[in-house]
């Protein structure tokens, strides 16, 4: 059976009284197989950055947004195990509240179940607050049928 194909240019979800800020539609629609997690180089070795500093960051990165999120929780069986104990954030929907602050959902495993939430951008990040990322090197499809290295020729299996 061929995996469904997620729409990041639907609108996403409304949590509490939160409103959308922004949301990055652009990379269209993708194969849960290109889903990857992304730590920039000041989250690694115990080091933290505040939300707002990751996010002008993470601008260069092909961050998914609150659409994966929600396909996601209704298709837990694509999420990996190796996600646990992380909280996955989905930097590409940025939400307001009333107040003005902004805010950002991620996933997390809650010991039974995989669950949601959204995080103030005032809070650090740490090197178990990975972005979720389009990672195009995970998709197959991106390769060539037929692949050759180091003089060996390798035929891609469709």
């Amino acid at each position: 059976m061929k995996q469904q194909l997620i729409d990041t240019t639907k609108q996403p979800s409304i949590i509490n009284d939160l409103t959308i800020e922004s949301h990055d539609t652009s990379q269209g629609q993708i194969d849960p197989i290109e889903i990857g997690l992304y730590l920039d180089e000041i989250q690694k070795d115990g080091k933290y950055i505040e939300g707002n500093k990751l996010r002008e960051k993470l601008k260069s990165q092909p961050v998914l947004n609150a659409c994966v999120l929600n396909y996601l929780l209704k298709n837990p069986d694509l999420i990996p195990d190796d996600w646990k104990g992380k909280y996955v954030y989905f930097w590409g929907t940025i939400y307001r509240s009333s107040a003005g602050r902004l805010y950002v959902r991620y996933l997390f495993w809650n010991g039974v179940r995989w669950n949601e939430n959204y995080s103030w951008l005032g809070i650090d990040w740490l090197s178990f607050d990975p972005a979720a990322v389009r990672d195009s090197k995970l998709f197959l499809g991106s390769l060539p049928d037929i692949l050759t290295i180091n003089g060996i020729k390798y035929q891609q299996i469709k």
